[in-house]
């Protein structure tokens, strides 16, 4: 009998009044699970339905263009690995959410239209959720520790699925456009941009770290409004926190965005291969003495 094994990610905020009602609590913040039964946080009602009057940027069609423009990336990576990668699109469905599934050699995202209706989600961030639960498939390790007997899953972890999301998917996502036009029509965040301009020479490759940190901070702003923060999250103040063994489950909020933006400096290729056993391969790794672009320790414990 096939075992299906399931990684599931759920993306969700409260910023507004639509949704403030949604009652979560940081302390019951759960990772996602290989049964499926929890997410990233507890069970919860929020759903914004495909004819909410609530203000969203993210069209039906532009849905699916990112979701196109994904898979034409990465099927014939997946049919490269013997794999087949499944984007399950489901615009009517107001469930704030996105999933990774693993089913034989059918390797699936699913990703929901009320996640992409909701106000605070940029189509950059979107397109990041997308590629963090690709990282689940592909991200190699830090992977999650099963469940069951405490082997190692499928699945790369929590972290390891931002860091490369951001690291190697985002940037191939964004590499065929004219990033610097696109981020002359953003705000960028000063400090942000000045550290992208630190790790890059190439302009090009300074707007798609710039791009990647917005989309980064979009993202962990969702997290800080769903845990009813007041803290602001900033590029330049980064989580003091040190773990001792590497953190499966799912960072804190500025924990994320120190991901989101270290993974944005690295200036390893997005080309570069990751490993499933070993986490220093193809990153910024502190085992090869960098400093800039690292795992932060939050919630990554380097292999001694």
């Amino acid at each position: 009998m096939m075992i299906t094994n399931i990684t599931k990610k759920m993306f969700l905020t409260s910023l507004t009044p639509i949704v403030a009602f949604s009652l979560f609590s940081p302390s019951l913040v759960n990772a996602c699970d290989p049964s499926g039964t929890s997410g990233i946080v507890e069970e919860n009602n929020l759903y914004i339905a495909a004819d909410s009057k609530a203000i969203y940027t993210i069209s039906n069609e532009k849905f699916n263009q990112i979701l196109e423009k994904i898979n034409n990336i990465y099927s014939p990576i997946f049919t490269a690995k013997g794999k087949k990668l499944v984007i399950q699109k489901s615009w009517d469905d107001g469930t704030v959410n996105a999933y990774a599934q693993q089913e034989g050699n059918d390797w699936k995202i699913s990703m929901f239209g009320g996640l992409a209706r909701h106000e605070a989600i940029t189509e950059d961030a979107f397109a990041l959720v997308a590629c963090h639960e690709i990282g689940h498939h592909l991200g190699g390790a830090p992977k999650k520790a099963s469940q069951w007997g405490g082997a190692v899953s499928w699945a790369s972890n929590e972290g390891q699925a931002d860091y490369w999301g951001t690291m190697k998917c985002l940037r191939k996502y964004f590499e065929k456009d004219d990033n610097q036009a696109v981020v002359a029509a953003m705000v960028v965040d000063q400090y942000a941009s000045n550290k992208c301009h630190q790790s890059f020479a190439n302009a090009e490759e300074i707007a798609i770290c710039e791009r990647s940190s917005m989309a980064g901070l979009s993202l962990g702003n969702l997290f800080k409004a769903l845990r009813n923060s007041t803290v602001e999250l900033k590029f330049d103040t980064p989580d003091g926190g040190r773990v001792t063994r590497t953190n499966d489950n799912h960072p804190a909020s500025q924990c994320r965005l120190d991901t989101y933006f270290n993974s944005a400096l690295c200036d390893k290729s997005h080309n570069d291969a990751v490993s499933n056993t070993d986490a220093n391969v193809g990153v910024c790794s502190e085992r090869d003495n960098q400093t800039v672009g690292i795992r932060p320790r939050c919630w990554f414990s380097p292999s001694k």
